[in-house]
C-alpha cells in the first residue's frame, strides 16, 4: 500500500496508536497542539507546522508573506486551543544559490509576526536543501479553565465560524492574522465546548471536531460567510488555509454572544452539533436537505 491509498489522517492514526504516552501529557496526537502539564492552573502547548516550496507557497512568492505565513500558520494552532503564544525555534532549508535579500527579508517576515504577537524567538537549525523548507515548533501556554479542545461539542452547541471562507487562490493563505484576541475573548466570556483553526477547509476541520466529539452536524448554505474572492461556494468549504476559527458554544449563550460581538472580525453561526446521526447535512439556500462529505485538503 501506498502513503497516497491510506491517505494523510489515516496515516495519522496509524502513528498514534503505536505511541505511548507519559502521565504529563493531557493531550497528544488528534488537536491543534499538544496539551502538557505545567503548573496547577495553566497546561503548556506544544505545536509544530512544516511549509515546502511548491506545496505551501511557490517560487517567488513574498519572501516576506512566506515568512509570515510560517510563524502565523503555528499561532493560529495555538489560538484554536483558547492559548498565547509564547517561544519558538525555526530550522530552514535553504538553496545556497538564493539571493541573500530574499533570505533576509523570510526572517523579517517571521520577525514582524513575532514581534506582533509578542512570541521570542530562541533558537532553530539551518541546512542547505534544494527548495525552501521552514518547520517552527511553538511553545504557548493556556490556563485549565479556558482550554478548548476538539472534542467536547455538545449537542445543540451552536456552530460559529470567524471572519469569510474561500479566497486562498488570491493569496490570503500568505496574508492572514491569527484571531488570538477574539479567541481570548471567547474562552474568557463564554463556554467554548469546542475549537478549531480552519487549515484543511471548513468541512474538513469541522469534521475534525464531530469525529473528536462523536457527534453529528446540521448547517445552513445561507449563513456560511464565503469570501468575495473564492472561486464558488463548493470551494470556499474545501480549498483550506483561510486560518479563520470554528468553535461551538451552548446555544443559549449564542445569542448573546451575537449581541456583545465587539470584534470588526465578522462572526457568524452556521449551524448546530447533533446527536445520533454522524456526518454533515447542509440545508440548501432552497431549504433542501443534503448530506455531504468532509472533504477538504490533504497531503497524500
Amino acid at each position: 500500500m501506498k502513503l497516497r491509498d491510506l491517505g494523510e489522517f489515516n496515516f495519522i492514526n496509524r502513528i498514534s496508536k503505536a505511541i505511548k504516552l507519559s502521565s504529563h501529557v493531557v493531550k497528544g496526537i488528534g488537536d491543534d497542539a499538544a496539551v502538557l502539564k505545567y503548573t496547577k492552573d495553566k497546561y503548556l502547548l506544544f505545536t509544530t507546522d512544516i511549509l515546502l516550496e511548491g506545496k505551501h507557497f511557490y517560487k517567488g512568492s513574498s519572501a516576506g508573506l512566506v515568512g509570515k505565513k510560517a510563524l502565523s500558520s503555528n499561532i493560529s494552532d495555538i489560538v484554536a486551543m483558547g492559548g498565547i503564544p509564547k517561544f519558538a525555534v525555526i530550522s530552514i532549508g535553504l538553496p545556497g544559490s538564493m539571493n541573500l535579500k530574499y533570505a533576509d527579508e523570510l526572517y523579517k517576515g517571521i520577525r514582524k509576526v513575532a514581534d506582533k504577537f509578542s512570541v521570542d524567538l530562541v533558537g532553530g537549525d539551518t541546512v542547505g536543501s534544494n527548495k525552501i523548507i521552514i518547520n517552527i515548533a511553538l511553545i504557548g501556554e493556556v490556563e485549565i479553565k479556558n482550554l478548548a479542545l476538539r472534542s467536547k461539542a455538545k449537542k445543540e452547541d451552536a456552530i460559529f465560524v470567524t471572519g469569510d471562507i474561500g479566497g486562498s487562490i488570491k493569496l490570503k493563505h500568505l496574508n492572514f492574522t491569527p484571531r488570538l484576541k477574539e479567541a481570548r475573548y471567547l474562552v474568557k466570556n463564554f463556554k467554548i465546548n469546542s475549537m478549531i483553526d480552519v487549515s484543511d477547509g471548513l468541512l474538513a476541520d469541522l469534521a475534525h471536531i464531530l469525529e473528536e466529539s462523536d457527534k453529528g452536524a446540521v448547517i445552513y448554505e445561507k449563513t456560511i460567510p464565503v469570501s468575495n474572492d473564492a472561486i464558488d461556494f463548493n470551494s470556499a468549504m474545501r480549498d483550506g488555509e483561510d486560518f479563520e476559527l470554528i468553535f461551538t458554544l451552548p446555544k443559549k449563550q449564542a445569542d448573546r454572544l451575537e449581541d456583545i460581538w465587539p470584534f470588526e472580525t465578522r462572526l457568524s453561526r452556521i449551524g448546530r452539533i447533533c446527536s445520533g446521526r454522524k456526518g454533515f447535512y447542509l440545508i440548501r439556500k432552497n431549504g433542501k436537505s443534503e448530506k455531504i462529505k468532509s472533504a477538504g485538503f490533504t497531503h497524500f
